[in-house]
């Protein structure tokens, strides 16, 4: 992690800074509750406008102190103005590289289900894929955007400060998942076809 005045995601969603921590969590709310109200061209119409004026006021206001008080600050926003905000190639091209592995990591995964290849895999994205069906019955996808702004700051909070507790509840979770698979696996011979397959 960087020093205290670095901000990253991980200090974020760790509540290392309680205020900047709550301050993004509300300003995420808002934006997102914002898109669930009004279409996304208000909201981003109406956040540039709000953030267009505050910039305005405050160049009228520096410029009106600067006036009273005869000095010669210069721009108020001159620090920002000679920040270098452009993205190096290198970097653009490296996260170009790494969406494109998860990509295509992710086709060849979704391939593999869709057409089969392990019963047992297939049958679990199955079971997955019918409880989404309610997920998606009862909530839409900017509510579930909501729950999950809420969740990434919330969840890995509490996971931190329950660590061992929630580790053992996982663990068990696991075993139990792995006992079912083994199980469906010994019962459906494309399941062990497939396995076997595998391991030569």
């Amino acid at each position: 992690m960087g020093s205290d005045g670095d901000i990253t995601l991980e200090s974020l969603i760790y509540w290392r800074s309680a205020a900047r921590s709550g301050a993004a969590l509300g300003a995420g709310l808002a934006l997102l509750v914002a898109l669930a109200c009004c279409s996304v061209v208000s909201v981003l119409a109406y956040s540039s406008l709000l953030a267009l004026s505050a910039a305005v006021a405050f160049r009228i206001y520096k410029n009106v102190l600067q006036a009273v008080q005869k000095t010669n600050e210069g721009h108020p926003f001159k620090w920002l103005l000679e920040k270098d905000i452009s993205v190096p190639a290198e970097r653009a091209q490296s996260l170009a590289a790494a969406a494109t592995a998860h990509l295509n990591a992710a086709l060849a995964e979704l391939r593999r289900l869709f057409l089969v290849e392990d019963l047992v895999d297939s049958l679990k994205f199955g079971v997955l894929l019918w409880c989404l069906t309610y997920v998606g019955a009862c909530f839409n996808g900017i509510t579930l955007i909501i729950l999950g702004w809420i969740a990434l700051f919330t969840l890995p909070k509490a996971y931190e400060m329950n660590k061992p507790q929630v580790d053992a509840n996982l663990e068990l979770a696991r075993a139990k998942i792995n006992e079912i698979s083994a199980k469906v696996r010994a019962a459906v011979p494309l399941g062990k076809k497939a396995e076997s397959e595998k391991d030569k």
